[in-house]
């Protein structure tokens, strides 16, 4: 069973009806940490040993954010400056998450068909997500498709709890090693999967 490390950062956490939701549908989950960053460094004072050391204990480690300007709060950033040592992450000697999974679960106000190359955007999401992807490849990780729950603003209330199962399920699929690579390999997202599992069981 992988472990799973949830590295949460929402500066306004109070005003997500999404996030709130996906995180306490997940609470108790065997096998996955949440990780709330701005609440564990308010000051953005980030301990670099010590989130060595929890990523050290992990397999998979997802990065679960809004989609602020195409990218992630600031936090992650900070933490990714801190954190990812040359030589220890990356470089020459640096070894120490090689062959571990990494990824995004993000949420965006734009629909899905707005992340396309002729769409609202002009790019899909995995573009926007480069940096991300070069990051895993740079620390010889395996970057995974991300979780992405569009169009925020219009989701009605009867939907969240199905994005929450979605995503709880997810993870699960994640832990249990339910996903081939050849699956992950053609996904454009997590979410894509979950059909796939279900009807294997």
């Amino acid at each position: 069973m992988a472990k799973i490390l949830i590295l949460f950062a929402h500066p306004a956490l109070e005003k997500s009806r999404i996030h709130a939701g996906l995180l306490k549908n997940i609470k108790g989950t065997q096998g996955v940490t949440l990780h709330d960053l701005y609440e564990v460094y308010p000051d953005l004072n980030i301990d670099a040993e010590r989130e060595q050391a929890l990523l050290l204990q992990h397999d998979i480690i997802l990065f679960q954010h809004p989609f602020y300007w195409y990218s992630a709060p600031a936090i992650i950033k900070q933490w990714q400056d801190l954190v990812l040592e040359h030589g220890w992450a990356y470089g020459h000697t640096g070894k120490a998450l090689s062959g571990k999974r990494i990824g995004n679960v993000i949420s965006t106000g734009g629909s899905q068909q707005s992340y396309t190359v002729g769409g609202h955007h002009g790019c899909t999401i995995h573009d926007f997500l480069l940096p991300f992807r070069q990051t895993a490849r740079l620390c010889n990780m395996e970057y995974l498709p991300p979780f992405v729950i569009h169009g925020t603003h219009r989701l009605k209330r009867q939907d969240l709890p199905f994005c929450c199962m979605q995503y709880r399920e997810t993870l699960e699929a994640l832990r249990d090693d339910k996903y081939t690579p050849a699956m992950l390999q053609e996904a454009a997202y997590l979410n894509d999967l979950i059909a796939q599992t279900s009807d294997s069981n």
